[in-house]
């Protein structure tokens, strides 16, 4: 297809291409089997911890337990884009269940925040993920950070980055209690009757996954495993999404992208082979997952062909790195945006 041709429709005909080669319908056999499988060996791992009894090698389990439970995380990320079922009442339902009910996240906030995200990605003004919090994303947002513990945060983010992960697992369940707090109290209708449906999966799931640890183990072996758990959760969930978009080009605040620029221009792959899909949850093939968050998961691998030489005829870079080099530049670009402070 003449380039000119690609300029001027834009991502038209990758849509139809795509739809063309059905990498768009939907995959239940394979998400049948993949939650099923997920399912049993996220069990088994609470059955080991049951099986090994109140002793200090259950705190082994903890990671297992972690990477097993990132797997879940994984299946609610396809179900909130709609990736699973046929229809969003079918996706919603899994979300609530996988994401309130299985691992305590509330799926309502977390959407919410992830399509922002998705609509605007490296915007710093519309993309949560690169919005101002514990850590900055540009050295205009380090600027107004120079004081007191804070600015020693941001001086030496790009170091630290990897022991804040320690507690994000801990920050994503805090912050869905906090939200669904919040939205029980909104005056919109049906944003407090999600909020109570979630509400009640989240005090399910905290009295089950609670109840099961002191169960198991003595009060301080029970603490320290949630501790250990949840600090390795932070670091699986951090690795498979900070290489995604640390260190792109980012749209001014008045730049207007179009789709296809927007998502290829700030998205990065991650090169590997089935090892690295399984470790990344398919995250890794993040340009394909950025222009069709809808796609099915293992529909990306296949798509990535297509959609690289559509990029390559439309002049646009098709970024893929190894697993240590797409770090590397993220940490890079972390370390260099605490510059000003320095």
């Amino acid at each position: 297809m003449p380039e000119s041709t690609l300029t001027r429709h834009g991502f038209q005909p990758l849509i139809r291409q795509i739809r063309d080669e059905g990498l768009l319908n939907r995959r239940p056999g394979y998400y049948v089997r993949l939650i099923g499988v997920d399912l049993l060996l996220y069990a088994a791992v609470w059955v080991a911890v049951a099986f090994v009894g109140d002793s200090w090698w259950q705190l082994a389990l903890a990671l297992p337990a972690a990477v097993f439970t990132a797997r879940i995380y994984f299946i609610g990320h396809d179900a909130g884009h709609g990736q699973i079922g046929s229809t969003r009442k079918v996706n919603r339902l899994l979300g609530f269940l996988i994401g309130n009910l299985l691992i305590g996240l509330s799926y309502g906030w977390w959407t919410d925040k992830h399509n922002r995200h998705h609509a605007n990605p490296n915007h710093t003004d519309k993309d949560p993920d690169v919005g101002v919090g514990v850590l900055i994303w540009t050295p205009e947002q380090a600027m107004a950070r120079r004081g007191g513990f804070v600015g020693w945060l941001t001086r030496h983010q790009g170091r630290l980055f990897i022991p804040l992960l320690l507690l994000e697992g801990i920050n994503l369940k805090v912050t869905s209690i906090r939200s669904v707090a919040g939205e029980l109290r909104s005056e919109n209708r049906s944003k407090r009757d999600r909020a109570r449906v979630e509400a009640v999966l989240l005090t399910v799931h905290f009295a089950l996954y609670f109840g099961l640890l002191f169960t198991m183990m003595s009060p301080a072996l029970a603490v320290l495993f949630f501790f250990v758990h949840q600090a390795l959760l932070g670091v699986h969930l951090g690795a498979a999404f900070a290489p995604n978009h640390k260190g792109m080009p980012a749209p001014g605040p008045d730049e207007q992208w179009d789709h296809l620029r927007k998502q290829v221009l700030t998205s990065r792959n991650v090169r590997g082979g089935r090892v690295t899909d399984w470790f990344l949850g398919g995250l890794n093939y993040q340009i394909e997952h950025h222009l069709f968050p809808s796609m099915p998961r293992p529909h990306l691998r296949r798509s990535q062909p297509l959609i690289r030489a559509y990029c390559e005829l439309a002049g646009l870079p098709y970024t893929e790195e190894s697993l240590v080099e797409s770090y590397a530049q993220a940490l890079r670009h972390l370390h260099a945006c605490g510059a000003p402070l320095r």
